[in-house]
């Protein structure tokens, strides 16, 4: 599905319905929106920042949204094709709060060991705080990037390692609010 066509064949489409969480119509909807904005039939890193920026126009998401393709480059060629958008946005907007949570961890393990270290946290808090700039005013406890991340560790590192692992981080998110909140942002809106 690297290559741009006019449509999804039948057996791409078959497979797309059976790997997420939409329908056949809405697929080829999207397939023809991912084309309208990606001729080529990929995304780069470059077009994923132009959508976080039209979304967070009072900070800069470039870290951010560079850190989120990597998430979303599933075969590391340095592009995202429609089946690793779609499958990324199924999870986003409709997936079970434990396919969100294994998405986010993710996104945090930054070197892909399984576990998550105060300084992998500390470059998604960073990237997180200086997209949302001015957007929100922020509890003391939180003021800084390093301040969040401490509190995040307090409460997700249980047996006090140093590091969060898939369980301890499943089990302390659905503790926290804001970690819950922001997994579900996109339900509903797709």
């Amino acid at each position: 599905m690297g290559k741009a066509s006019s449509k999804l064949t039948k057996e791409d489409l078959r497979q797309l319905k059976s790997e997420t969480y939409f329908e056949s119509k809405e697929l080829q909807q999207w397939y023809k929106g991912f084309l309208k904005d990606c001729p080529s039939g990929e995304l780069t890193k470059d077009g994923l920042r132009e959508v976080y920026k039209k979304f967070f126009p009072y900070g800069d998401p470039s870290n951010f949204s560079d850190l989120v393709f990597q998430v979303f480059d599933t075969n590391n060629s340095g592009t995202v094709d429609f089946k690793e958008f779609i499958t990324a946005l199924s999870i986003s907007s409709r997936g079970t709060v434990d396919e969100k949570l294994e998405w986010a961890f993710k996104l945090y393990d930054r070197n892909g060991d399984g576990k998550i270290s105060d300084q992998e946290m500390l470059q998604i808090v960073e990237a997180i705080y200086k997209m949302i700039g001015t957007m929100m005013k922020l509890p003391e406890d939180e003021s800084t990037p390093e301040k969040r991340v401490r509190k995040l560790f307090d409460l997700l590192d249980t047996d006090h390692d140093g590091q969060i692992t898939f369980e301890e981080f499943k089990e302390g998110s659905k503790k926290e609010d804001t970690i819950m909140g922001a997994l579900n942002l996109y339900d509903g809106l797709v």
